[in-house]
């Protein structure tokens, strides 16, 4: 058994080494939107090595992967990736989850002025 490791929530599950790093994700039960099914298409399910890791613990970049992301290998796409051993990858936020962070970071920083100057008041 290998593990795989997803940041940022830092969830670890214990898969059989060939396991794909999208099918290794939804184990651990994080959500990844694809609409390929797998097939390489719509690039949904990329997913980025962690620098201090490398690539350890994932199959070799394959031709596929090659010509979607091209050759720096920081980028790997979750259903065509295989664990061989145990590694660490981080699942982008999604957009909607980004935008709807910001707008809460947005306003509760607006909400944080609002209430200093009512205290200096």
């Amino acid at each position: 058994m290998a593990e795989a490791t997803f940041w940022p929530s830092g969830k670890t599950v214990k898969v059989r080494p060939g396991t794909t790093l999208l099918s290794a994700a939804r184990q651990a039960g994080l959500s990844v939107p694809v609409r390929c099914d797998g097939k390489a298409a719509c690039l949904m399910c990329k997913m980025s090595l962690l620098p201090d890791h490398g690539d350890q613990g994932l199959s070799r970049l394959s031709e596929v992967e090659r010509r979607k992301l091209g050759t720096d290998g920081h980028q790997r796409l979750g259903c065509q990736s295989r664990v061989t051993g145990n590694c660490h990858v981080s699942i982008p936020e999604s957009p909607l989850k980004a935008a709807v962070r910001r707008q809460l970071e947005r306003q509760a920083a607006e909400d944080d002025d609002d209430w200093l100057r009512g205290f200096r008041s």
